[in-house]
Parts: C-alpha cells; structure tokens; sequence
C-alpha cells in the first residue's frame, strides 16, 4: 500500500492541465453528458399532454341565447362603425377532446354571415355557434 500512496507523488502538485488546442467545456454542456438517455422520444410531451385539462362546452340557457341573438343584429347594425366588442368564446382544442374558454377584445370589422363568424381588426375570427357572452362597447349606445 505504500507503493500506491507514493506512486503518483511525482505529479500530485503539478498545475492542472488546460488544453491551447480545445476550448473549454461549459459547465451546463459538461452536466448534460451525464444527464438521462431519453429512449422514448417524445414521452415527456406525452405526459404533459396528458395532463393538460380541458374545459366542456357549457349548453347556453335560452335568455342566455335571446341576449346574444339581440346583440348580434346590434353588432350587424353597427359593424360599418367598427365597433369595439370583447367576446368570450369556446375554443377547441385541436388534439383532445373539449377546448378552453378564451375572452378577448378588439374591433369588429366584419360579420361573415356564410360561414357566421366575426371578424376582428387584427384577423381573428370568432365562430357565432361558440360565442358564450358578448359586449359591445360603450361608444356603440347598446
């Protein structure tokens, strides 16, 4: 055992080698060598996919319906105006089941009545069978 101990004493206080060749390694691409193989590629999406919830449709109440029918001709009457509207709508989701409910505002420039959608100023459009609640801004004396 003492042959081992005096072994390497020749080289044990020698400076630390560092490479003029190789640039040195950072210490985040120095751990990754050593963090876990994923052999299931595409697994961790899976579980977090999984997880993510979804909401239902909720099924309007007929007033409910009446308001919102009232207020769309309200919107088609005044849409040459640009009216500002904020509209809470049902989004689905286009991998599971079900959607989320999505509330945005923006200016109303056009009600395509074919395919029954609202346009917004910034291109979104909104589906008329989705629309939960809708307001119409306060310069449009509704």
């Amino acid at each position: 055992m003492n042959d081992k101990q005096n072994r390497y004493d020749d080289i044990i206080d020698l400076p630390h080698h560092v490479s003029t060749v190789h640039p040195q390694m950072s210490r985040a691409d120095r751990a990754a060598q050593f963090s876990p193989f994923a052999a299931l590629q595409g697994y961790e999406d899976a579980i977090v996919e999984t997880g993510r919830t979804m909401d239902r449709k909720a099924e309007l109440s007929e007033d409910a319906k009446e308001v919102l029918d009232e207020r769309l001709r309200f919107l088609r009457k005044q849409i040459m105006r640009h009216p500002e509207i904020t509209v809470s709508y049902f989004q689905p989701d286009e991998k599971k089941d079900g959607g989320m409910y999505v509330t945005i505002t923006g200016k109303a420039m056009a009600i395509d009545t074919d395919n029954r959608r609202i346009v917004l100023e910034d291109g979104v459009e909104i589906s008329v069978d989705e629309i939960r609640e809708m307001e119409i801004g306060a310069g449009s004396s509704y």
